[in-house]
């Protein structure tokens, strides 16, 4: 409880910039609408427009997430995070200022290209802020307390859209994410590896040697050798190292093109079959966030005890699948709620997944390798749209070879049980690293 106290200024951090960015989330759908296809409840042009941008912010965070994990490595995490954080604000303030297609047009530019940096990066390296700072028995209920800190944002933002105008929710959106920066530099100290971790296995870091003299005496000898940054051949190394680490890559790369490929489809699709606004999308995620925000803080921590990581991941992919071939079924305007539901139980998957990976590495690659599961995960976020975005948008129009305009979400589901397949083949591993380093050696801020 200790160490979870000092994160509380993470916390706070990360409550604060997820609020900003998931308030906005349920009035995006309208404003793109409103902006480029107005009176209308479909839109295909908007549909490839965000397919689009996610595939090219997903090849810039292929790049930028694992660069960005090494150099927390170097630099410090504090460091790092203050950049995507502060990036984050100007898409915000160019909707809080206007809505119209020229503004539009504007933050579609800069949104997409502040979010190769952006997105990602601040989860990433928050991760890698927990990881310094809790022992490894604790990391898994540890990152689901975060995530559960990021729910308990995403209903609170969510639940404020409900009650705001659009213009307003850009604004107060813009707001937050200024004070998520500014608390974020006042407030929160830098994190310092722990010294009891063990030594990263790609590291060329050397401890003294102290070689005893025949008469019994000792003279240090110090061997220095400089750390150099981790290369694409140490990450490739590092997948190679652990299979533990290549079958939990393989469940993020899945997993996150269901996400992704949901997350792009499911909104234009429901404002399509059954007339959703941005408040019916507002409850529809307050509840998803609730369930997730209840599941993380009070039964991820009970049951990462007696379960383990590993059954709790296949757990929670298994009801990932489950809502979403339910939402490709959706015969009812009430169902898409019940679907909202199953949050309780898949949200156990991002956090466990990453706790596994943590244990896979040591203290001063806790930024590499999320970094490298991240960009992952990037990678996923380029191939999903341009999966699945083409074929939401004819499943939708009027040239679609069948009825079924969730079909799309299907083959979705499909990908995500891929991942609970694979996920159900990871068995808990010793950790790789054995030995014990002294510190880290960030580079002084």
């Amino acid at each position: 409880m200790e160490k979870l106290s000092g994160l509380s200024h993470l916390f706070m951090t990360i409550f604060l910039h997820n609020f900003s960015t998931f308030m906005v989330i349920p009035a995006i759908t309208d404003v793109a609408m409103t902006a480029l296809c107005p009176g209308l409840d479909e839109c295909s042009l908007a549909i490839y427009l965000t397919g689009f941008q996610q595939a090219i912010i997903g090849l810039g965070t292929l790049v930028m997430t694992p660069l960005v994990g090494n150099l927390s490595d170097k630099y410090g995490r504090k460091t790092l995070l203050t950049v995507p954080m502060i990036l984050t604000i100007i898409p915000l303030g160019i909707l809080a200022y206007s809505r119209a297609r020229t503004f539009f047009y504007v933050y579609y530019v800069f949104k997409t290209l502040t979010a190769m940096i952006c997105e990602g990066s601040v989860h990433c390296l928050s991760l890698a802020y927990v990881a310094d700072n809790v022992p490894e028995g604790q990391r898994a209920s540890s990152f689901g307390i975060l995530s559960g800190i990021g729910s308990a944002a995403f209903v609170c933002g969510t639940l404020s859209t409900r009650f705001l105008s659009t213009a307003s929710t850009f604004q107060v959106a813009a707001s937050v994410a200024v004070v998520a920066a500014v608390y974020m530099r006042i407030f929160l100290p830098d994190s310092i590896a722990d010294d009891a971790l063990s030594v990263p296995i790609l590291s060329k870091e050397k401890l003294n040697v102290v070689k005893s003299k025949s008469d019994g005496g000792s003279a240090p000898k110090t061997v220095q050798i400089f750390k150099p940054m981790p290369s694409f051949e140490d990450m490739l190394s590092l997948l190679k190292t652990s299979s533990t680490f290549s079958q939990a890559a393989i469940v993020a790369f899945f997993s996150s093109l269901a996400d992704v490929g949901l997350h792009a489809s499911m909104m234009y699709y429901l404002k399509a079959s059954f007339h959703f606004s941005k408040n019916q999308f507002a409850d529809l995620m307050v509840i998803t966030g609730i369930a997730g925000t209840i599941s993380q803080l009070l039964l991820m921590p009970m049951l990462v005890p007696a379960l383990g990581e590993e059954k709790l991941l296949s757990i929670g992919l298994f009801f990932s699948c489950a809502h979403m071939f339910l939402y490709s079924v959706a015969w009812s305007f009430w169902v898409p709620y019940v679907a909202a539901m199953f949050s309780i139980l898949f949200v156990f998957s991002q956090p466990c997944m990453r706790s596994i990976v943590s244990k896979q590495v040591g203290s001063c690659e806790q930024g590499m390798a999320q970094g490298c599961i991240s960009g992952i995960c990037s990678f996923a976020n380029v191939v999903s749209p341009l999966a699945f975005s083409p074929l939401t948008a004819l499943f939708l129009s009027d040239d679609a070879p069948f009825d079924f305009p969730g079909f799309s979400i299907m083959c979705i589901g499909f990908a995500s049980m891929i991942a609970f397949v694979q996920s159900m083949t990871i068995r808990a591993a010793p950790l790789i690293s054995s030995h014990t380093v002294n510190n880290c050696n960030y580079a002084a801020v």
